[in-house]
């Protein structure tokens, strides 16, 4: 059998795909061991399985570099034993592996025991007796020779006690682009052990999408710098990549010469010999980021004995338990859940409205997790977090600029602020009646238009989804820096209720809210930036006046904030529940806000109280608590996993010859306009992560790739109609959103491979049902299912931009903003409102009547508000709402028709 070459091996270790590699060849070589004794009784080819083996073997090779278990040397032994035809001895070294892979789900052995208790170090046979502590890897990064390698695995080895909490295995690799290499594609690394031995290339040429991501990720003059820049520059990288991971470095110059430069980058500094210092501290860093202290309390509160003298009857299951009649919620939800039942705030489980103890201490595990200053908990959605966050910041008469095809839940949360409310049109997807989001040209072009009207100063916060309900994701990072470069002390709030996820993957965490503003605080302390800064401010002001010049030139150039005035206040709301693991309603805020503390702080306090439960739900907050552990200890493996199955579902329908009869996955090119792309590929995580990275960088929108927008339009059927009767009542399905030809199907950390592949089955079997039925037509059904196909795949009347508020809620013609709160409080007023009919409204508008609406009508779909209270209707809205074949609407009424201003209220001042 020949060995491995590079050329072989090249293609297999990509980011995106290698952990379904690892174990298809494992699971295909437990086969081949079984098959291959006899293959030539039963008439098969051995030399076949052979040439099969033989590549399943570079592929583990290739990988298997990069993980301690099972690990290259495991995978050699399994090599020499199916060499010398031992097809029974390699059976034997394969077998635990596919069996800890279909038990842990990911990479964990089990490991025997000697008999003084402590765990067999690094042994290469796998026992049977079975370890339940959680298990990760520690990579060390040395140039080491082999017997140096072997003294150091032997050396930590004796560290370790079966009275410790974690079990951990060690893997060497040489070099720096090694060690990227392994932080990209082992998930199971939780701590990072540099010394300064370490050399720079890969040992072998990597694939070209790992050297391509390399080239763009690593100074190409790193070879040339002294060895304490290369460590430091390394540390970054690998923070850069797996900010959740801990450093070490152990060196044995002075070390306390290093220690200031490079404590905020390690968590501890070590000489050589103070093995047992390290492993204590691997084993400490990760118990940090198990801790749960929230979810710790209640577990222990549901312990302890107590008497229920105050309020919740459920309490300990009081209720319940001696009950004759609802003994079956105790059946279904358990003793446990009874048991933390509790409205006390004492035994530790402290106030979510005035946190000092174990929620206070959840809290400040969640902002480090997530990247944030400061982070809050809230029990009742998303929709709650963006009235706290908007109550907080904006008075009555501000402006905020807000994204029309937002959440509901803002468009009422400055109705309830009394903000003046400056609608932004995302640019329109009309073939699938849904929108895109906000160009920063128009962004830019609003803020200009505030400035030239005199009001930029009443301009109090910035409000923008990222990313959408279908996906298109912002560059965050440029458009709070291009913000601020016109309005320094701009507010943004980022819904990013769909992005919780995206702080754990290092491509997308980029384009997150707090990694964002965490990158503009670093640029705006940088030299270098400064000296850009002033730069750029010569082209842009007047050199006599000191003025701004024309607004084209601001439009048309990337503009760079100046570092001594702006300021980095920036809210992020997160539907935890929706994207990692929650119970329902389970949100978070997260603050980055450098003028919190003497600008935000008591009125936060404030909104916070006026929003939350004084009677939180305990079990969502200790989900939340909980949610934020599992999201750091393993959320990169499973949001890389979760966007592979995405694009593997995708690839499926592109190459099945029927499924792409009548299904297509929209790409890049179908939901974002050339004009906001410099990149140019339909997919780019199909491509490769370089490709994905390449994109991220550059583009001003791009596409979160672990959702699918499924157009239907071939199929003849309406999107609400396939979602309801083809998907959820024939294969039981649940699809969030449809359009009027479209279906989202949105992976999460939860989908498996097989419900990924029982997807890809039921749309075979409903193509296959499709066909037939068109087979069975007769030529008059025929015809008229071809022209509903036609009016599916053509396009329909375009969505409506925001017409404009009515002239008496708004401050001036210059400006669009509008007194949302005003016009929806006039409608109290008993008689100032009535009703009309679609065509009675359609009349009034063609004899050119301003009509105005009272209140908010939103379809399902698109599910954003078509009319909010004081905006004038237009012949271009209800010529939409007129073709819209939905069975919800909010805010109409099928019987009286759309609610109308008729008495405007009186003019404020």
């Amino acid at each position: 059998m020949a060995p491995t070459t590079q050329h072989d091996t090249e293609q297999y270790a990509t980011p995106s795909s290698v952990w379904r590699l690892r174990t298809d060849a494992w699971e295909y070589l437990g086969y081949a061991a079984k098959a291959l004794p006899g293959a030539s009784e039963r008439g098969k080819s051995e030399d076949g399985l052979l040439k099969e083996v033989t590549r399943q073997l570079r592929v583990l090779e290739a990988v298997e570099t990069y993980w301690a278990v099972p690990g290259k040397a495991r995978v050699l032994a399994l090599r020499a034993s199916i060499e010398a035809g031992n097809y029974a001895e390699a059976l034997d070294q394969i077998e635990p592996v596919t069996r800890a892979f279909s038990r842990f789900g990911h990479d964990t052995e089990e490991r025997s025991q000697d008999s003084d208790g402590q765990l067999s170090p690094f042994d290469p046979s796998i026992a049977t007796a079975s370890d339940p502590r959680p298990r990760f890897e520690v990579l060390v990064i040395d140039d080491v020779s082999e017997t140096d390698r072997e003294e150091l695995l032997a050396e930590m080895a004796r560290q370790r006690r079966s009275t410790d909490a974690f079990v951990y295995e060690i893997n060497v690799v040489s070099s720096l682009e090694d060690a990227i290499i392994a932080m990209l594609l082992n998930p199971t690394i939780q701590a990072c052990i540099l010394r300064p031995g370490f050399t720079i290339p890969a040992r072998h040429r990597p694939g070209e999408d790992l050297r391509r991501f390399l080239d763009g990720f690593v100074d190409p003059d790193i070879a040339s710098y002294p060895p304490k820049e290369r460590i430091l520059r390394l540390a970054d990288k690998l923070k850069e990549l797996r900010p959740e991971v801990d450093l070490y470095l152990v060196a044995d110059v002075s070390i306390e010469e290093l220690a200031g430069s490079v404590n905020r980058r390690f968590a501890r500094l070590f000489r050589r010999e103070e093995s047992m210092e390290i492993h204590l501290s691997l084993l400490q860093g990760v118990s940090e980021r198990f801790a749960t202290p929230f979810f710790d309390a209640v577990q222990q509160y549901s312990r302890k004995p107590a008497a229920v003298f105050h309020a919740l009857p459920i309490s300990r299951g009081g209720s319940v338990v001696n009950s004759r009649w609802i003994k079956d919620m105790e059946e279904f939800y358990g003793l446990n859940l009874l048991h933390a039942e509790t409205s006390a705030t004492s035994g530790g489980l402290d106030s979510l409205l005035d946190p000092h103890g174990s929620i206070k201490e959840a809290q400040d595990l969640a902002a480090r997790a997530f990247g944030a200053r400061r982070s809050y908990f809230v029990t009742n959605g998303t929709s709650t977090a963006n009235k706290i966050v908007h109550q907080s910041i904006v008075a009555p008469g501000n402006v905020v600029l807000v994204d029309r095809n937002c959440h509901k839940s803002h468009h009422y949360a400055l109705m309830l602020a009394g903000a003046q409310v400056a609608y932004m049109d995302a640019y329109p997807l009309n073939d699938f009646s849904f929108y895109g989001a906000v160009s920063l040209r128009t962004i830019k072009s609003m803020l200009l238009d505030y400035r030239r009207a005199g009001r930029l100063d009443e301009v109090t916060m910035l409000t923008l989804t990222n990313c959408t309900f279908d996906g298109i994701v912002y560059d965050v990072e440029r458009v709070m820096a291009e913000c601020l470069a016109i309005k320094p002390d701009l507010v943004f709030l980022w819904d990013e209720a769909w992005f919780a996820f995206a702080s754990f993957h290092p491509v997308y965490r980029r384009r997150t809210a707090m990694a964002a503003a965490a990158k503009l605080e670093k640029d705006f302390k940088d030299p270098a930036y400064a000296a850009r800064y002033a730069a750029q401010r010569e082209t842009l002001f007047d050199p006599v006046t000191g003025e701004p010049l024309d607004d084209e030139a601001w439009l048309n150039t990337r503009l760079l904030p100046d570092p001594d005035t702006a300021r980095l206040r920036v809210y992020a709301t997160q539907s935890t529940h929706k994207t990692l693991t929650s119970l329902r309603q389970g949100s978070m805020i997260h603050v980055f806000d450098q003028d919190f503390n003497h600008l935000n702080e008591e009125t936060f306090r404030e909104a916070y109280m006026t929003h939350t439960s004084t009677s939180p739900n305990y079990q969502i907050l200790a989900s939340l608590d909980i949610g934020r552990r599992q999201a750091e200890l393993e959320g990169y493996e499973l949001v890389q996993r979760q966007a592979y199955l995405a694009q593997s579902v995708a690839q499926m329908v592109a190459r099945h010859p029927l499924l792409k009869k009548y299904f297509r996955v929209l790409t890049t090119l179908d939901l974002i306009p050339e004009e906001f792309r410099e990149t140019t590929r339909p997919m780019p995580l199909r491509d490769g992560i370089a490709a994905m990275d390449e994109a991220w960088r550059r583009d001003e929108f791009v596409v979160d790739p672990s959702r699918l927008t499924l157009h239907i339009g071939n199929t003849g059927v309406d999107g609400d109609t396939f979602k309801h009767q083809y998907l959820m009542d024939g294969y039981g399905i649940q699809v969030n959103k449809t359009s009027r030809n479209t279906l989202l199907f949105m992976t999460n950390i939860g989908t498996s491979r097989s419900a990924a592949a029982y997807l890809i089955d039921v749309l075979v079997k409903l193509a296959e049902h499709f066909e037939t039925e068109r087979q069975d037509m007769s030529p008059w059904a025929l015809a008229a299912l071809e022209k509903t196909v036609a009016s599916l795949v053509g396009t329909p009347p375009p969505l409506p931009d925001f017409s404009r508020f009515a002239d008496h809620f708004r401050v001036d013609d210059q400006t669009i903003d509008g007194d949302i709160r005003t016009a929806y409080f006039a409608t109290y007023k008993t008689g100032s409102c009535g009703y009309l009919m679609p065509d009675e409204l359609a009349e009034q508008v063609r004899a050119g009547h301003e009509v105005i609406s009272a209140g908010f009508v939103t379809p399902y779909p698109p599910g954003f508000p078509i009319l909010v209270p004081g905006q004038v209707f237009t012949a271009e809205i209800l010529s939409f709402m007129a073709a819209l074949d939905t069975r919800e609407i909010h805010g109409y009424d099928p019987d009286l028709g759309y609610r109308v201003i008729n008495e405007l209220p009186v003019r404020k001042g």
